[in-house]
């Protein structure tokens, strides 16, 4: 969950620097890299939980 959580950073930290410059095209880009940020998140947690699923179902037919 690292690189989720960096991208939405970077994100967040391009889109106050876009807003606080007026530059609309840079705080576009914060925006677009937080929403990537976001989805890998959400690929991340899913990963995960399919993992756990699969140990789960090992442990049972052990």
């Amino acid at each position: 969950m690292r690189k989720s959580r960096t991208e939405k950073s970077k994100g967040r930290t391009k889109e106050a620097a876009g807003k606080s410059t007026g530059d609309r095209m840079m705080e576009a880009e914060g925006k677009a890299d937080k929403a990537k940020g976001t989805a890998r998140e959400a690929m991340e947690k899913v990963h995960e939980a399919a993992g756990k699923a699969g140990d789960a179902m090992k442990r049972r037919a052990s």
